[in-house]
């Protein structure tokens, strides 16, 4: 096992780091840029390119919960994410080539279907080579290289398209991938437990096999958690195209320079909070984190509605830092806690994250026609009051269910799979 050699562990860490710092401009595509592109390039208008973000997303849902139960089943997890950074990366650099709307909605489709398996592969890995007791802080290092890989990306591209024009960000995006691959297979495969990296902690818990939906439905903190997490993407995620939109519209030629901007800003304040999580969420309490992300949207919708000046725009975007920062570290800590022992960690991430999905894929179409219909100023609000929902389903019905290695012998084999299902009750 990893944990019992330090140098193997050592060496994984720091291509983990490396891999999280390249994945940050690969796993999510072309994300706020392609709407940034669709706008001000190929001159098409809010509600199209709401609707084929929109199903493109749709494409990750599909594959969500099998990419997790690929993760759970295989042991050549850096394999899969290798091959996914290839489809993202050559989906994402055919799109200038085909610019309509079926082209451009199937590539993006394909890139999404890929880039599902980054997430629960990359949490899966982290808790098969460092364990339960030291996951927490794993994360919050991963998602800390993961939003300055971010953060550098997004400043090379926005100082790049002032120069070269938008469509830099696809050739940023193909060397981003090439040194994601290399730090990938950097990780030594040995280092990895594959029993631990699905949640089966001990040898009685290994007789159990992954289970689909199943946990979503019989589980019943892990649904509310997904209910929430659908709320907090159905608020989020139309948030920076639609600041993007704005930018551009007042500045063409600046559209993706700006969007870059408010990307760097956010990132930078993530690192921190992404590094407060991994410090803190077990002894401050990981319900706590997660519903101050939650709270941070509704504020942040209003304050879009105050200013169009990009200076403004911009500075709000701080916010998103907060939030997301928070919320990416925090999320696969909440699911390993549900799952600990059932050996369903990754399933379960697949199931929590088709709901993340669907709240995305339904944002950006509702923010379109919101805009179309009413303005930017309605669509800010009508996403910030879906977040309020959220929080308050939150606070009201999510369980506090953090375990702390360190506060005490855990429960071993049975009564620790016993206590899991009283709990889900």
């Amino acid at each position: 096992m990893s944990r019992e050699n330090p140098d193997q562990a050592r060496q994984a860490g720091r291509a983990l780091d490396a891999a999280n710092f390249f994945l940050a401009d690969v796993r999510d595509g072309l994300g706020p840029y392609l709407a940034v592109y669709l706008l001000t390039e190929q001159h098409w208008d809010e509600a199209r390119i709401g609707l084929v973000m929109s199903i493109s997303t749709i494409a990750g849902i599909v594959a969500q919960t099998p990419a997790g139960a690929l993760v759970d089943a295989t042991r050549a997890k850096r394999t899969v994410m290798a091959i996914a950074a290839v489809m993202v990366t050559l989906a994402s650099l055919l799109l200038p080539l085909f610019p309509t709307f079926g082209p451009v909605a199937i590539s993006q489709g394909i890139a999404q279907a890929a880039a599902v398996i980054f997430p629960p592969a990359i949490a899966a890995v982290s808790l098969g080579i460092f364990g339960h007791a030291a996951f927490t802080r794993r994360i919050g290092r991963n998602e800390t290289f993961n939003h300055a890989g971010n953060a550098v990306a997004a400043g090379l591209a926005g100082v790049s398209a002032y120069w070269l024009g938008p469509t830099v960000v696809f050739y940023l995006l193909g060397a981003m991938a090439i040194a994601s691959l290399v730090s990938i297979l950097a990780i030594p495969e040995r280092a990895i437990d594959h029993d631990l990296a699905r949640g089966l902690d001990d040898a009685d818990a290994q007789s159990e096999q992954p289970s689909g939906l199943a946990v979503l439905l019989t589980c019943r903190p892990l649904l509310v958690f997904a209910i929430c997490v659908l709320l907090f993407h159905l608020s989020n995620a139309a948030m920076l195209p639609l600041v993007g939109q704005k930018l551009a519209l007042q500045d063409k030629n600046m559209g993706t320079s700006l969007m870059s901007a408010c990307i760097v800003a956010a990132q930078l304040v993530m690192v921190p909070f992404a590094m407060l999580v991994g410090a803190k969420a077990d002894r401050w309490g990981h319900k706590r984190f997660f519903l101050a992300a939650l709270l941070i949207l509704p504020v942040r919708g209003a304050l879009y509605t105050l200013s169009d000046n990009p200076f403004w725009l911009v500075g709000v975007q701080l916010l998103d830092g907060i939030g997301a920062g928070i919320f990416g570290a925090i999320f696969p800590v909440i699911v390993a806690d549900l799952m600990r022992n059932t050996g369903r960690f990754n399933v379960a991430q697949g199931a929590v994250i088709t709901a993340q999905s669907i709240g995305a894929a339904l944002s950006t179409t509702l923010a379109g026609f919101v805009v179309v219909g009413a303005g930017y100023s309605a669509a800010f609000i009508t996403l910030g009051a879906i977040a309020a929902i959220g929080a308050a389903i939150c606070l009201l019905a999510l369980p506090e269910r953090r375990q702390i290695a360190h506060d005490g012998p855990r429960p071993q084999g049975k009564t620790a799979a016993s206590a899991s299902a009283i709990a889900a009750k």
